[in-house]
């Protein structure tokens, strides 16, 4: 299994791929394509395993398979058809980022519907086992690689950058389920995996305690936002707060691949819908 750092917009520890028996997970956005396909030199995958379709994790998928055209693209059902016609994908892109859309992930290609294989979550295809886990966002799926015990969580299982960082919750709008997402940290910890991989960033040895680590970081963003009552009053705790548990390269890194003026939106919405279900 390889660890593939795309490099995003130069900087390193932030988005991971991740090449193993000619599937490629996660393949990151078509701005870092380039180094991707240098990584990769002659090794060219079977198939590209989506966990979910945020642009950070798949928005070089279309392009790829422009260039493979028989590339397989695993994905869940409901991301696949904005896959196939990102158009939605790119209007709620660019309400979070704006004029910066081509500048943090480049060209984002239509895959053909041919080249999809749609999932649902449950799916054992060979040596691959496949779980719907919602939380972070409603179309994330994890996978198990079965023969290495490697489980590939997406944002599901956390941002943790090496070498010592914290574990934290990326929760940007639109979809982040509270009630869903610890039921699917208990989902991958059924599993028992050896080691887990997540895009931000790279592969741990010690899954079960990171599960266990962010449903308690998650939590606490959670009572954060519900304090802070702002996006102003929760982004300075949360950065003074990052900046106490690491190192201020490592805490670009989270800047980078977590923004955190994205995380009380996302959380606040949560918040708001968890209130409407109750009353």
């Amino acid at each position: 299994m390889r660890t593939i750092d795309v490099r995003h917009l130069g900087r390193e520890r932030v988005i991971a791929a991740f090449l193993i028996d000619g599937c490629l997970v996660d393949p990151g956005p078509e701005s870092s394509v380039g180094t991707l396909l240098a990584e990769l030199g002659d090794e060219r995958p079977d198939r590209i395993l989506l966990t979910h379709i945020h642009l950070d994790h798949a928005g070089a998928t279309g392009a790829l398979v422009r260039r493979w055209p028989d590339v397989e693209v695993w994905v869940h059902e409901r991301g696949a058809p904005h896959v196939h016609d990102p158009a939605k994908l790119i209007a709620s892109a660019t309400r979070l980022y704006g004029d910066e859309m081509d500048r943090l992930w480049g060209e984002i290609v239509p895959v053909p519907q041919e080249n999809l294989k749609v999932l649902r979550g449950g799916e054992r295809i060979g040596d691959w086992r496949v779980e719907y886990t919602p939380g972070h966002a409603s179309h994330h799926v994890s996978y198990l690689h079965e023969p290495t015990g490697i489980a590939f969580t997406g944002d599901t299982g956390g941002v943790r950058i090496p070498p010592d960082g914290p574990i934290l919750a990326p929760t940007p709008p639109p979809d982040i389920d509270l009630e869903a997402w610890p039921r699917a940290l208990d989902t991958i910890a059924a599993w028992r995996p050896e080691r887990m991989a997540i895009t931000h960033f790279g592969v741990w040895d010690d899954p079960l305690a990171q599960l266990e680590a962010l449903r308690e970081q998650l939590d606490r963003q959670v009572a954060l936002a519900r304090e802070a009552g702002s996006a102003e009053v929760f982004l300075e705790r949360f950065r003074a707060d990052l900046a106490s548990r690491t190192d201020p390269a490592t805490a670009e890194a989270y800047e980078q691949g977590m923004p955190p003026d994205h995380l009380y939106p996302g959380l606040e919405r949560a918040l708001r819908r968890v209130t409407s279900q109750r009353t």
